[in-house]
C-alpha cells in the first residue's frame, strides 16, 4: 500500500507527480525547487538561498507525513553549476549536522524553470 503526501506549506508540484509517496515505512520525497509556497516563485536569486528554499520544502513534506529531517536516510542534489558545490553544502550541513544520510549530488545541465538547486530525498519512518 501506498499513499500521497501534501501540503499546502510545500510548492505543488508542477506536472504529473507527488510531492511525496508513502510507500510503507518509506517516504520518496520528489525533487524540490527553490519555490516559496507562499508566493510561486524562488524564495533567493544565490544558491545559499535557494539552497535554503528547497530543504525548507523538503522539512514542510517531512512535517505533513510525521516526520523530521532525521529520518531523511539519502538525498540527491542537482544543481545547475558545480562551483556552487561549497556553498549549497554550507546550507545543507546546517539541516543534517548531526545524523548525515547518504547523499548524491550532480552537476545538471538546466533545472526547471531555471533553478539553481533541486533536492529529492527518501525518509525511512520508524
Amino acid at each position: 500500500m501506498s499513499e500521497t503526501i501534501a501540503t499546502s506549506n510545500a510548492p505543488a508540484a508542477i506536472g504529473p507527480y507527488s510531492q511525496a509517496v508513502l510507500a510503507g515505512r518509506t517516504l520518496y520525497i520528489s525533487g524540490q525547487l527553490p519555490i516559496d509556497p507562499a508566493t510561486g516563485v524562488f524564495a533567493s536569486a544565490d544558491i545559499s538561498g535557494q539552497t535554503e528554499q528547497s530543504l525548507k520544502n523538503i522539512g514542510a513534506i517531512l512535517k505533513a507525513a510525521g516526520a523530521d529531517y532525521s529520518h531523511v536516510v539519502k538525498t540527491t542534489v542537482m544543481l545547475s553549476d558545480i562551483a556552487d558545490f561549497s556553498a549549497m553544502n554550507e546550507v545543507y550541513a546546517k539541516y543534517f549536522a548531526s545524523k548525515c544520510p547518504a547523499r548524491s549530488t550532480y552537476a545538471v545541465r538546466d533545472l526547471p524553470k531555471g533553478a539553481l538547486v533541486e533536492i529529492e530525498a527518501v525518509a525511512y519512518l520508524d
